[in-house]
Parts: C-alpha cells; sequence; structure tokens
C-alpha cells in the first residue's frame, strides 16, 4: 500500500490527517509443478492441427509460398536472385582463401545454404551464405588444425585434396612420400584433411544453434552490443585484411599460428618483400583501382543505376582470360586457383573424431553466425514493414550449418553487403534466393573449370575491397564518442583486441568489457539533490535545472540505478555526500560532546560547590542540523536485492538514532515487496504509511507536518 497523501493545513492544533493508502492486488503464484504439467500438456499434445502448426512453424514457406503474388513480386525476385547470385559466384570462390578451403566448396556452400534457408527462413531479405567473418574464423581452426596434423602450412606445397577426396591418388603426385591422415577410415591428404575440419567445426557450430532454439536461448545475443559487434568486425577486417596482403605481392609464406596474427604476419611480409613476384603485383594494382572505382561510381550515382554493378564479374572474368591466355601459372609462377570440378561430391558424414578438437572454436562461430542474422533479420523486416521469428532464425541458420556439413560445406550466416543488395534490387521473399542458388548451380554443373587459371592474387584483391564498408568505421569514432564515451570505449577496445590478439579472444574482451562497463555505471551512477519547482509538485535536479527551490530542512536525494551488494557502498558514499551528515560519525561526535561536557560540568560545579549545571552544558553541545527528514526518491531505482534492502533498513535506524526521518517516495512493486520482507515497515507493515510515499511531494508535505507537529509537543512539554 502506498501514501499517496495530497495538500494538508499546516495548522498546528489539527492531528495529522491519515493518508489514503492504495490496496495491492493479491496474485496467487502458480507451483512449479503445476507450470510444468501445463508446458507439457502444450507442447506435446498431438493432434492433427499441432502437427500441422509445427510443420509450417518449422518450414514458414509452406505458409508464403501458397499465397505468393505472381505478378507483382516474380520479377523483384528473379531480378535481385540473379544479381546476388553474379555477385555471390566470385565472393564463393575468394573466400576459401580465408577459410583454407579449395573453391569448390565455397560454391557448394553457397547452394545449399541459400536453398534451406528459402524453405526455413522467416525474413524475407536476408542474404544467407558466405561471409568473411565465418570464412575467417573457420580458417584459423582450419590452418591450426592441418598444422597439429603435420601438413605443410604453405597452400602451394601439396596437390589438390579433391583429388585425395576423390580416390584418385594415382594423378598429379610426384612424390611417393605424400603425408596423409586417416579420418573416418579414410586416408586423407591436406586438402581432404582441411574440408572434414571445416565440417566438423560447422557441424557443432549448427548443433550448437539448434540447441539454442530448442532452448530458448536466443537471449544469449543481447550481450552481444552494437558497438561491440561494430568493433569486432572491424578488427576482424583487419585480421582478413593481413592474411589476404601476401597474396598481392606474390608471397607464399604460411598464415600464423597462435596470438598476434596481424603483427607476426606483417612482419613477414617485409622480411620476405624482397620474393615479391611482379606479375601478381601488377595484376592486383590493376584489380583494386578496376574494383575500387566500380565501387566508388557505384555509391555516388546509386540512384541512378536501378542494378549494382557486377564489378567483381568482370574483374574475375577478365583475369581469368589473361592468366589462361597469359599463362601467368608457367611464365611468371603465379598461384592461381587450380582446377576446379563440376558437378557434386557424395555426402559424408562430418569427422565426428575431429570434434572434440574442435568443440571450444564453434561456440564463438555460433553465436556470432546467429547475431548477425537475427540482426540483419530484425532490421530489414521493420525497414519493410514486417516481422521475424528470432528462435525460428536461429533454427533456420543452425540448419544451414548442420545439412550442408555432410556435403562438404563450411560455416554460413548472414551478409550485410548481398542483403542490402537484396533490398535495393526489388526483393519481395527468399524466392530471390532460390534464384541465387540456381545461378550458383549453373556454374557448379558447367562453369566451374573455366576459373581454374583465375590467380589467387585476383581473389585476394576482391575480399580486400569488400572490407571498405568494415575499415570505414573509424570515420564513425569522433560521432560515437561525442553520442557516449562509454559506446565509443567499446569500440575501440574491441577493435584493438580482436586485431592485435585474436579473432576468438578479441570477441571475449568485447563481452566481457561491454559488461564491465555497464556494471561501471551501476557502480557509479548520477546522483542527485531536488528542489521543487515553484508553485507545483514536480521536484528536479538542482545541478541541472535553474529557480529551483530545495524545501526548507529537507533533503531529496534521487539515486539514478538499482540498489544491489556491487553499489550499496557508491549508494552510501554519495548519499552521505549529498545531504553532508554521516549518522555514525555525527553520532560518534555527540557522544564525545555529550562525555565532554559532563567531564567540564563536574569540574566546574567542584569548583563552584554547584550541582545543576550539568544539563546546561550537555544542552550547549547538542547541534541542531540542517534539516530534519532526507526523502530518497526511488524512482529511479528499478530493483533491490536483499543486500539493498539491507543498507536502506540501517540506513533508516542509523539516521533516527540522530534524529533524522528517513522517508521513500516513488517506489516501484518489485521494490516495495523486497521492503516488505525485510520488515523495513515493522511487523504486519503497520508503520508502512509512515514511510512510504506515492510521490515525492506527498513526502515533503508528510515531513512538514510531522516537524509541525513534533515541535508543538516540544513547545508543550516545554510549558
Amino acid at each position: 500500500m502506498i501514501n499517496t497523501m495530497e495538500e494538508v493545513s499546516p495548522v498546528m492544533e489539527t492531528p495529522m490527517a491519515q493518508p489514503f493508502l492504495l490496496e495491492r492486488r493479491v496474485h496467487q503464484r502458480k507451483s512449479t509443478v503445476s507450470v510444468l504439467k501445463s508446458k507439457l500438456k502444450q507442447n506435446v499434445t498431438c493432434s492433427g492441427p499441432r502437427v500441422r502448426s509445427t510443420l509450417t512453424g518449422f518450414f514458414p514457406v509452406v505458409r508464403w509460398l501458397p499465397k505468393y503474388k505472381l505478378k507483382e513480386y516474380i520479377w523483384g525476385d528473379i531480378m535481385s536472385g540473379l544479381i546476388v547470385g553474379i555477385i555471390l559466384v566470385p565472393q564463393a570462390i575468394a573466400y576459401c582463401l580465408l577459410a583454407g578451403v579449395q573453391p569448390i566448396y565455397g560454391l557448394l556452400t553457397s547452394f545449399y545454404a541459400n536453398i534451406i534457408y528459402f524453405l526455413m527462413g522467416t525474413s524475407r531479405h536476408v542474404s544467407v551464405g558466405i561471409f568473411s567473418l565465418m570464412s575467417l574464423m573457420v580458417g584459423q581452426v582450419v590452418v591450426r588444425e592441418v598444422f597439429l596434423a603435420g601438413f605443410d602450412p604453405n597452400e602451394d606445397s601439396t596437390p589438390s585434396g579433391l583429388v585425395v577426396l576423390n580416390d584418385t591418388l594415382d594423378t598429379n603426385l610426384t612424390d611417393d612420400t605424400v603425408l596423409t591422415v586417416e579420418v573416418m577410415g579414410m586416408q586423407c591428404g591436406k586438402e581432404c584433411y582441411a574440408i572434414s575440419v571445416a565440417a566438423a567445426v560447422t557441424f557443432l557450430a549448427g548443433v550448437y544453434q539448434i540447441l539454442m532454439a530448442v532452448f530458448r536461448l536466443g537471449f544469449v545475443s543481447v550481450y552481444l552490443s552494437g558497438p561491440m559487434l561494430d568493433g569486432f568486425a572491424t578488427g576482424a577486417s583487419f585480421t582478413i585484411l593481413t592474411v589476404q596482403a601476401k597474396y598481392l605481392l606474390g608471397l607464399k609464406i604460411p598464415r600464423h599460428q597462435g596470438y598476434g596474427t596481424v603483427v607476426v604476419t606483417w612482419i613477414n611480409i617485409f622480411a620476405n618483400i624482397h620474393k615479391t613476384n611482379l606479375c601478381d603485383l601488377i595484376t592486383s594494382a590493376i584489380c583494386i583501382a578496376i574494383l575500387v572505382a566500380g565501387k566508388e561510381i557505384q555509391d555516388r550515382y546509386k540512384d541512378r543505376l536501378k542494378i549494382p554493378l557486377p564489378t567483381e564479374l568482370i574483374v574475375v572474368a577478365g583475369a581469368t582470360l589473361a592468366s589462361h591466355f597469359g599463362e601467368f601459372n608457367t611464365n611468371y609462377h603465379s598461384s592461381i586457383s587450380g582446377h576446379i570440378p563440376t558437378g557434386f561430391i557424395p555426402p559424408q558424414v562430418p569427422a565426428f573424431s575431429l570434434m572434440p578438437r574442435v568443440a571450444l572454436d564453434a561456440i564463438p562461430l555460433a553465436v556470432i553466425s546467429f547475431a548477425f542474422t537475427v540482426s540483419l533479420s530484425e532490421m530489414f523486416a521493420k525497414k519493410n514493414g514486417y516481422t521475424v521469428r528470432p528462435n525460428q532464425e536461429m533454427l533456420a541458420i543452425g540448419c544451414c550449418n548442420v545439412v550442408p556439413s555432410f556435403f562438404h560445406c563450411f560455416t554460413t550466416s548472414a551478409a550485410l553487403a548481398k542483403t542490402m543488395v537484396k533490398d535495393s534490387t526489388g526483393c519481395q521473399t527468399q524466392l530471390s534466393s532460390l534464384i541465387s542458388a540456381l545461378v550458383v548451380l549453373l556454374v557448379l554443373l558447367f562453369f566451374a573449370p573455366f576459373f581454374s587459371a583465375l590467380q589467387k592474387c585476383v581473389l585476394a584483391c576482391i575480399i580486400i575491397v569488400s572490407l571498405r564498408g568494415a575499415l570505414r568505421k573509424f570515420k564513425d569514432v569522433p560521432a560515437k564518442w561525442r553520442a557516449s564515451w562509454n559506446d565509443a570505449i567499446v569500440w575501440l577496445v574491441t577493435m584493438s583486441a580482436t586485431a592485435l590478439i585474436s579473432v576468438e579472444i578479441g570477441l571475449i574482451i568485447g563481452i566481457v568489457f561491454s559488461m564491465v562497463c555497464i556494471i561501471y555505471k551501476t557502480q557509479n551512477p548520477k546522483v542527485s539533490l531536488l528542489g521543487r519547482v515553484s508553485d507545483t509538485d514536480l521536484y528536479e535536479d538542482l545541478e541541472e535545472y535553474k529557480n529551483l527551490t530545495p524545501p526548507p530542512r529537507i533533503k531529496i536525494f534521487r539515486f539514478q540505478a538499482p540498489l544491489y551488494y556491487a553499489n550499496k557502498d557508491s549508494f552510501l558514499k554519495s548519499l552521505y555526500k549529498a545531504v553532508g551528515v554521516e549518522p555514525f560519525l555525527e553520532l560518534t561526535k555527540r557522544k564525545k560532546a555529550e562525555k565532554k561536557g559532563k567531564d567540564m560540568s563536574k569540574k566546574q560545579a567542584k569548583t563552584n560547590g554547584e550541582k545543576n549545571n550539568c544539563d546546561v552544558f550537555i544542552g550547549l553541545v547538542q547541534r541542531e542540523l540542517e534539516f530534519h527528514t532526507i526523502v530518497l526518491d526511488c524512482s529511479a531505482i528499478p530493483f533491490i536485492d536483499s543486500t539493498g534492502m539491507a543498507t536502506i533498513k540501517g540506513l533508516v535506524k542509523e539516521y533516527k538514532e540522530i534524529g533524522v526521518s528517513t522517508l521513500l517516495a516513488g517506489c516501484n512493486t518489485l521494490v516495495i515487496d523486497i521492503l516488505q520482507k525485510g520488515q523495513i515497515f515493522g511487523n504486519n507493515e503497520k508503520n508502512m504509511s509512515n514511510y512510504l510515499f506515492y510521490t515525492v511531494h506527498a513526502a515533503v508535505l508528510h515531513a512538514n507536518q510531522a516537524s509541525t507537529a513534533a515541535e508543538s509537543r516540544s513547545e508543550d512539554s516545554t510549558v
């Protein structure tokens, strides 16, 4: 029950008005057993409508495809699907460099991911497939495991693993001592082992995501703040650029294992810069110039251009023709993609023997993949006026990883750039993903071998130029700092840790640092003394607003944070500093002064032979405080714990000992319930109406009335 006392007459002769009390509703809490029974009955019941609802929820395509507006949607879906497919093909081949696997696996991954998301996704615009960040994280695991298995970390040191995978080891091998590793009863070469590791970590990441969906653990993504994700993506972009820089120069140096990849790789690059391949360097310079020019034209004239420029495809086609007819690999020893076979590879169960080694690596993959997918889904759904189901999105992206892992694929996620292309080219439904998958299918069936002469430096150029957006985030740092220095620091710390230490450690540091910043805010919140706006019942911060009048002999204190174990000391210190009186010290001073006064009075009495001066001296040492009441404005306290309750209880008691009343105003029901459990208002809440008030103004009126009544009683007793 909350005190809502209104304006009362300050006439001293009248007794204190009894405040009006709000009566709380009684909520009967169901037992845990009954709640579990009802949920089990609701979720386990098997009926025709229930089965139909479950299937349509699991495959949303069954709901929207029969309602598809052919004339209205088809051309936008076909156009966006074709454009994204054209962009997807060169990126699928290029990102395999990051993942440490052969180009065929990138095409397979893009194909299966688009098909599965078409069936299971709830977003109409998200493009799911190969993403540079996911490819980098998979590649770090692959390169580490390949190195630990004893293979040469140099990319060009072994024949194609696809040959091993297809059991045609008798071709293209000149060394009789080729290292192989047994995986699932099959002898695997380097590339076969690499895709086995990638498929194993992808399978586990998908399983984690499905389990998160089943147990509805999507709330995990709330700990990935926007500034933290931006900083993480920018720091990872530095790592991606660094890993790809060696291809621009044609250097054959292994990828660094462990922490400090950016620093160590650049040291190795400069140590081997005299080995630069001029053919790769010139090709890289030309390709980057064309790609950047195309991107700039696209950005400058995006309002006039109806479709994005297929710059990547043009560069890939031109570079492939130049490399093929110029025989760059033979004449200039330029690294090329190598043979890319057509058709599909038979499915294979992921290597369970490798999963214990990569189980921890799959966790950040699962979380980041899910976080990017859901955030993009919700962003574009809000932009286009529809809703998505985050739990189904998590299930969909989990299946986009689990199912393709049986077909030699690696981890996928939603990609911002391709999603923006879909949105800007008229995409209406996920039918566009099916069109993109058909474009990739054509390449898989017919055109893949034509990319065999494509230089790796060209693929590296495509990857590096695609990082422009992430690297441009540095321009936003001053604006971030002006908007929120806390967010700017989170961005800088996460970016630096990701770039300078490692991607996984950077993610952990970013999450922990973000949470530490929130804890720091709650431990050091804004506190203020309030004053009254003239002729109103409004009270605001005296430091922030002008023309406010503090009520006489009353201190109104506002604490803008939850009150719990971590900030109780901060609460007490700030309150003592604001009101200027610490009760324990004040009580100690009074006791010392009282003792000193007694001693002095005794000495003087002995000197003068008097016995009545003791009371006079005691009265002289008792100083009167500037205030008689503290009002705690609890409107900005969302919750308190048992420690916070004990803190308030002790505060009320300590100030009462020095003659100061403590009143509570604006408490929400959660705070009231905790206070009642701590019996702050006495047994059966008998003193509740004297401590708890609905508004600050009601508490001030009560304090003034109580003070007037106390003074009146004091005067009567004196008389």
